[in-house]
């Protein structure tokens, strides 16, 4: 099927695709899976993971006309509240999704059957923790052979993985530029040489990115070393070593450690707390998404409202701090997220479709955008108009949003080095600005602070 509605990220797959209908996901399996997909579910593959919470369940429904003629199975799946990619996840949500990753290959091959990719865009978050969603990834393994998703799983997890453990973590970004992984070669030749002292990343990064340059100038490459089931179980436990070794480093920015600092005094604190609650009960949405959400302290607040909540920042040690919180206490309502609202995830991939930009991905009834105007105003230099504009075209209804004027201190920072072109930044102008895009609902300044909250709703 090709046809309208059909996911932009799902046509490689000739097992089968994703299409949307009518506000639903579905999938179809064609029929040259077939034999696959009944393995899978015969086996007891398919219902162990789905009871442990590792792979998306799914409910089979009668083909209709929405099928195209090749329709083995036409099966729904649990929907994922927001689909998120790799190079927007911090290092601890990356290691997390490659050891899940690792894990339904250990299920899959005690039951006779393999993974066939290993793909990180197969792993999406739900609840706070990783989950598999391909249902059409798994294929029987002959005995014998090498795992054939291999590199890919090198390339979308342990390099990556790697550069932002033993280098910086801003080197998942370049996912963005390579949408099949990090090259290998590339990653062997960023990392530093201590890690050549490492008998995991010496093996699976970099002596296969060796190899990998030694076959491809090779007439022809062979077809891999034959594996007992022994020794393949043994291979992936030693990925899964390697990736329990990068640790990602303590998160230790500025910005991690933010509401600690000056920024408010416990009195100024604990108002703007209570203001925010107060937005919240009042518009009670589904969905929030906390821009510039710092560790997610105020994305707590709409999480435990039984608000779906993205909690973003572009900070990565911020946003590993705020992840961290989620895996400690298991909070199943909060998504951490690495993103630059200045330069957010864009399309990428085939026709740019393949992985869709932020807002093309769902629009929440309520945006958070709390300390955040005088970072895109002050230091990127964002006319206010034009934030309203972006924020207007992100939420469904409300917004709340802080204004911080030029003699709160830190915007006092942010001014002291450079020269101030900020003539307009200022409340009234502010409050102009927005009301082309809102009605604001209500002012409240923060106490003990020359900040003030504002509720706003978009106009129609």
């Amino acid at each position: 099927m090709t046809g309208q509605g059909t996911d932009p990220g799902s046509f490689r797959d000739p097992s089968g695709f994703v299409y949307h209908r009518g506000g639903r996901v579905l999938r179809q399996v064609n029929a040259v899976y077939r034999e696959e997909y009944d393995a899978l579910l015969s086996s007891g593959l398919y219902r162990e993971l789905v009871d442990d919470g590792l792979l998306i369940p799914h409910r089979e429904l009668t083909p209709d006309a929405s099928a195209a003629r090749d329709c083995y199975k036409l099966l729904e799946p649990e929907q994922v509240a927001f689909i998120t990619y790799p190079y927007e996840w911090c290092c601890s949500q990356l290691g997390d999704a490659a050891l899940a990753t690792l894990a339904v290959q250990k299920r899959a091959l005690a039951r006779g059957m393999t993974l066939k990719d290993a793909s990180a865009y197969n792993i999406q978050f739900r609840g706070g923790k990783p989950v598999h969603i391909d249902t059409l990834s798994f294929e029987r393994w002959r005995e014998g052979s090498p795992w054939v998703a291999y590199r890919q799983f090198c390339q979308h997890f342990l390099a990556p993985l790697a550069l932002m453990s033993r280098l910086d973590a801003r080197c998942s970004q370049l996912l963005r530029v390579h949408v099949d992984g990090i090259p290998l070669d590339l990653a062997s030749r960023l990392l530093p040489w201590r890690t050549r002292f490492s008998v995991p990343l010496q093996l699976h990064l970099h002596l296969h990115a060796r190899a990998q340059e030694k076959y491809r100038a090779a007439p022809s490459a062979p077809t891999g070393l034959k594996m007992t089931l022994r020794n393949l179980q043994a291979f992936v436990e030693s990925l899964e070593a390697a990736v329990r070794s990068l640790k990602p480093p303590d998160p230790r920015s500025g910005w991690s450690g933010y509401y600690e600092m000056d920024s408010y005094s416990p009195v100024g604190l604990q108002s703007k707390r209570s203001t925010v609650a107060g937005y919240l009960e009042r518009t009670a949405p589904a969905a929030v998404w906390d821009l510039g959400s710092n560790t997610g302290m105020f994305s707590r607040l709409a999480s435990a409202r039984g608000a779906a909540t993205l909690s973003i920042d572009s900070d990565h040690d911020a946003v590993e701090a705020n992840y961290r919180e989620v895996r400690r206490t298991g909070e199943s309502n909060i998504l951490p997220l690495w993103i630059d609202l200045v330069n957010p995830s864009g399309g990428i991939g085939w026709n740019n479709r393949e992985r869709l930009p932020l807002a093309d991905r769902g629009r929440p009834d309520m945006v958070l955008a709390l300390a955040l105007l005088h970072h895109l105003a002050i230091s990127q230099n964002v006319p206010l108009g034009m934030i309203a504009e972006f924020l207007a075209g992100l939420t469904r209804r409300w917004l709340a949003v802080e204004f911080v004027p030029k003699s709160d201190p830190k915007t006092q920072l942010l001014l002291s080095s450079r020269v101030d072109i900020f003539p307009s930044y200022s409340r009234e102008e502010f409050e102009r600005a927005f009301q082309e895009r809102f009605v604001i609902e209500s002012v409240d300044p923060v106490e003990d602070s020359q900040r003030v909250l504002y509720l706003m709703q978009a106009r129609t």
